[in-house]
């Protein structure tokens, strides 16, 4: 009997423990910042954390949101009915699997941000805020991978959080609650389509290393082609400055022997005018054959000889005649022209005719 005593007891005195620990923590320990968490009990006098909104209810029916700070209420009629966190709440969206657009499933997850907007909303708009809006987050998480391929996926990472993230606050807009962000956390492909996508990875990089080498050899081509004309370009105006001085100088050189020629010309001509003048021509004409002479038969075997090889005297004979014969007219020429500017006789012509047999002879 004591024992069915005691059991029956026993509720209402743990009852009891636990209002009393309720009043307890309602005036030191503050209300743990989740949502519909640990209600704290009404004793007329209540101090509300900064952050947090006490929401309420007088006798079964919505009566205010408590502010931060000293709130008064009626013991036994007033009762706080939901305590809602106003900070940043951060809830893990489980792994699940997707389908994407070309037929690959995925396993992936996420991580949601959101914060009460409402406390009055979040109260009575939805019974468990935190799984509608997980549920929410992971039904849009799959609408939104199948809209996309398996590139499209890994490249459009954040176009996706925030296409995410536009659905869930059209749809938890009359729960009170906006979702500030959402993360996805890791993509999990499946072992032959990860295969796949490294020979994918291994043939496009291996494409990349080809392209370039390609534009490197064109390049080095077209340097090698730029160097060699630009040589050649250099080389022929490197010929024809070659030839231009050369073409001078030859020009110059010519001018220089002309010239020396000539004054050797004027000097000869000046020599022969003197006394003994025809001795010392036919001694030059007699040493200039002689050295000839020397130099027959040294670069052929086949000579075409006068009978009177040997002949010296007839030799410089015959070359004093044919100067004679050359200068001739050139002396008679002279002479016209300079016998009008004399005033003295000329000599008769039969003295001319000896003194140029004379010297003929």
């Amino acid at each position: 009997m004591l024992a069915r005593a005691g059991r029956r007891a026993g509720p209402g005195l743990g009852l009891l423990q636990r209002s009393q620990q309720l009043k307890r923590s309602a005036w030191l320990v503050p209300a743990p910042h989740r949502l519909n968490s640990g209600l704290p009990m009404n004793i007329g006098v209540l101090f509300v954390p900064q952050q947090e909104a006490w929401v309420v209810e007088r006798m079964g029916k919505f009566h205010r949101i408590l502010e931060p700070g000293l709130n008064f209420l009626i013991p036994l009629l007033d009762r706080i009915r939901y305590v809602q966190s106003l900070k940043e709440i951060v809830i893990n969206v489980p792994e699940q699997s997707a389908v994407t657009l070309d037929n690959v499933t995925l396993q992936i997850d996420g991580v949601l941000y959101l914060r009460v907007m409402d406390p009055y909303k979040a109260s009575y708009g939805v019974e468990d805020p935190e799984y509608a809006v997980t549920q929410l987050a992971q039904t849009t998480m799959r609408s939104e991978l199948g809209k996309l391929s398996l590139d499209r996926v890994f490249r459009e990472r954040e176009s996706l959080n925030a296409n995410i993230v536009d659905a869930i606050n059209q749809a938890s807009d009359c729960w009170g609650i906006r979702c500030l962000r959402y993360e996805i956390k890791d993509i999990h492909v499946p072992p032959r389509v990860k295969e796949s996508m490294q020979m994918q990875v291994e043939a496009e990089r291996r494409k990349r290393a080809t392209v370039l080498e390609s534009e490197g050899t064109r390049e080095s081509a077209i340097n090698v082609a730029e160097g060699q004309k630009q040589a050649q370009i250099l080389a022929s105006e490197a010929e024809k400055a070659e030839q231009i001085n050369k073409a001078a100088g030859e020009a110059n050189a010519m001018l220089v022997k002309a010239r020396a020629k000539a004054e050797a010309i004027q000097l000869l001509a000046a020599a022969l005018a003197q006394q003994h003048g025809s001795a010392a021509a036919s001694l030059s004409v007699a040493e200039q054959y002689v050295s000839a002479f020397s130099k027959l038969a040294k670069d052929s075997n086949t000579l075409l000889l006068p009978a009177n090889a040997g002949d010296v005297t007839n030799m410089v004979a015959q070359a004093l005649g044919i100067y004679t014969t050359l200068t001739k007219p050139q002396a008679t020429k002279i002479q016209e022209e300079m016998s009008p500017a004399r005033e003295d006789p000329q000599p008769p012509a039969t003295e001319v005719l000896k003194a140029e047999q004379a010297s003929s002879s």
